[in-house]
């Protein structure tokens, strides 16, 4: 396993690792550049089976995140560069890789309120991995910060849109498991 710094990938990678899904990380060390222009790189390419390899950018979330409103649950905000990146990056590995957002929530709360049935332990802390096509999540997303470029998509319509990567299924181009 690569040395990750940010626990939630680390998190991710283990929990890929113990599925024995074959995966490649990705070294963000090594920025990207493509056709004169930098593109935002993902984590991980992963094959899972029975279906297309997917371009994963990892985004961690705590569940639940305690904001200045209270609580808050299904927090799923991404960075319009993410969206973008990831579509530029579907161009250069063609139709054969899908660019998935996965969600990988923090549960401070502990495994009693889990947002999927399935949950795993790292370094004693509980996590969920929730999946999502990044084109869906584009089609549903609406403006959160303009000033900080980021969207998010309303969370009914987001955990209609989410499947949790145990799951393992086959999405379509509306997002949806088939």
């Amino acid at each position: 396993m690569a040395q990750r710094h940010i626990h939630y990938e680390a998190a991710f990678e283990d929990y890929i690792r113990s599925r024995g899904w074959p995966y490649v990380p990705v070294d963000e060390q090594k920025k990207a550049i493509f056709s004169g222009a930098r593109i935002k790189s993902f984590d991980f390419i992963l094959y899972p089976p029975n279906q297309k390899a997917w371009l994963v950018d990892v985004k961690g979330r705590k569940f639940p995140y305690d904001g200045k409103g209270g609580r808050r649950y299904w927090e799923n905000w991404v960075t319009r560069d993410d969206l973008e990146g990831l579509r530029r990056w579907r161009g250069v590995f063609g139709d054969r890789y899908e660019p998935m957002l996965v969600f990988a929530y923090w549960l401070l709360a502990g495994p009693q309120h889990e947002p999927t049935p399935e949950v795993h332990v790292f370094r004693n802390e509980y996590y969920a991995f929730l999946a999502v096509s990044a084109s869906a999540y584009e089609a549903h997303a609406r403006t959160r910060s303009p000033k900080w470029g980021t969207v998010t998509v309303p969370v009914r319509s987001f955990r209609e849109l989410v499947t949790p990567v145990c799951d393992s299924p086959r999405f379509t181009t509306t997002g949806r498991a088939v």
